[in-house]
């Protein structure tokens, strides 16, 4: 998939001006956030809301492309949540507009049941 969407966004004329992408792959860890064990999770999500967000990201200045996966049921441990890839000009413009990206998901658009 990673592969896909670079070959895509680097094969698209509009985006030559494309200096810097980055790449967010989260997934299930072993522990909670305060160090019990973790056997797996439950996850699902809005789609609209999801849309919504990628679309406000796909607007900012110096955003080319912006491209979100997100793994959906009974998730393993090591198993893949989302990745999600947002290329644009500058380090500048693709640091901030990734990190409010993914907050945005963990905090809008996912449900996580983590299970003991």
């Amino acid at each position: 998939m990673i592969e896909s969407w670079l070959r895509e966004i680097k094969e698209n004329p509009e985006s030559k001006s494309a200096g810097m992408i980055l790449i967010h792959n989260g997934i299930v860890r072993e522990t909670s956030k305060d160090g019990k064990p973790v056997k797996g999770m439950k996850l699902s999500f809005d789609s609209e809301n999801l849309n919504k967000i990628i679309n406000e990201i796909k607007i900012k200045e110096g955003i080319l492309d912006v491209r979100v996966w997100i793994n959906e049921g009974y998730l393993k441990v090591g198993d893949d949540i989302m990745k999600v890839l947002v290329a644009g000009r500058l380090r500048t413009d693709v640091f901030p507009a990734l990190q409010e990206l993914v907050g945005r998901i963990k905090n809008e658009v996912v449900n996580e049941e983590e299970i003991f």
